[in-house]
């Protein structure tokens, strides 16, 4: 199993213009702006980055300018999950040809594969690279879970190395597996139980913060109660839409979800705000 991909990795919002078109300037202006705060890594064209209402010719191209812009020891993952596995291969095979250093794979949404399924989609998965690969297991959005047991499972096949796990209830060590945990709220209980960090979006806003967390681990718990009402407000709709609001409100150029998403309404973006000003990321 491959040691590490880092330890604080973004899952990194895709900036649209007023146009609803990819920014590439403020995507690389963002990249830049997260790795300075602090990542080790970003996953490109994830959940946070509305991969789902992105092209195939857009995936692509942001993670090729996400390739070509990272700084060097800086990791780049390509999201590259489907619930289509000759999909989930095929942009597996392109983003690895992009210079990617992992992918990451969602396990099947909506049609919701049994285990013998699972294992066959990511056994082909994993003839489609030479990277190592990160399960990603969210109920929340699959409709299915993937339980540790399976996981341990799907560590046999070459490749499968690490897991962010999304589902809360299911955080813990796997054989076999690196775990990274896939929520903010959780990151720095992964960190305690000894997995490999996490990967999180509140980190667009409280990078320093985070990877305080990793290397004074003597004050993660206090920083992590610091951070909670932060995490709370982003939590606030359905991500990305609460992130998006913050990093406007912070001056950062990214624009409005693309639907059937949209922007964070006058109350949402009112808690939001609330909670930049209270953790001292926005002046009051």
């Amino acid at each position: 199993m491959t040691t590490t991909l880092g330890t604080l990795l973004t899952a990194i919002v895709t900036p649209f213009d007023a146009e609803l078109k990819v920014d590439e300037d403020a995507f690389v202006a963002l990249l830049h702006h997260v790795i300075d705060s602090g990542s080790d890594g970003i996953v490109v064209c994830g959940t946070t980055g509305e991969a789902a209402t992105l092209t195939n010719e857009e995936h692509l191209r942001l993670v090729e300018i996400a390739c070509a812009e990272r700084p060097d020891g800086v990791t780049v993952l390509g999201s590259t999950g489907s619930n289509d596995t000759a999909q989930a291969c095929a942009m597996t095979e392109r983003v690895t040809e992009l210079g990617v250093d992992g992918v990451l794979s969602v396990n099947p949404y909506y049609n919701r594969p049994n285990r013998r399924g699972l294992v066959r989609h990511y056994q082909e998965i994993a003839k489609s690279t030479d990277k190592p690969i990160v399960l990603y297991n969210v109920p929340a959005r699959t409709g299915t879970d993937v339980p540790n047991d399976l996981l341990a499972e799907l560590a046999q096949i070459e490749r499968v190395d690490f897991v962010k796990q999304a589902n809360d209830d299911n955080l813990a060590l796997v054989d076999g597996l690196g775990v990274y945990s896939g929520n903010n709220e959780t990151f720095a209980r992964a960190l305690d139980m000894g997995a490999l960090g996490g990967i999180v979006v509140a980190s667009h806003v409280a990078g320093p913060q985070m990877r305080r967390m990793v290397d004074e681990p003597e004050r993660r718990a206090e920083l992590d109660a610091a951070l909670r009402p932060l995490y709370a407000a982003l939590s606030v709709t359905t991500n990305p839409i609460p992130v998006k609001a913050a990093l406007n409100l912070l001056g950062h150029r990214v624009g409005a979800p693309r639907l059937p998403l949209v922007e964070a309404d006058e109350a949402e973006t009112e808690v939001i705000r609330e909670a930049l000003v209270e953790g001292g990321f926005l002046a009051a």
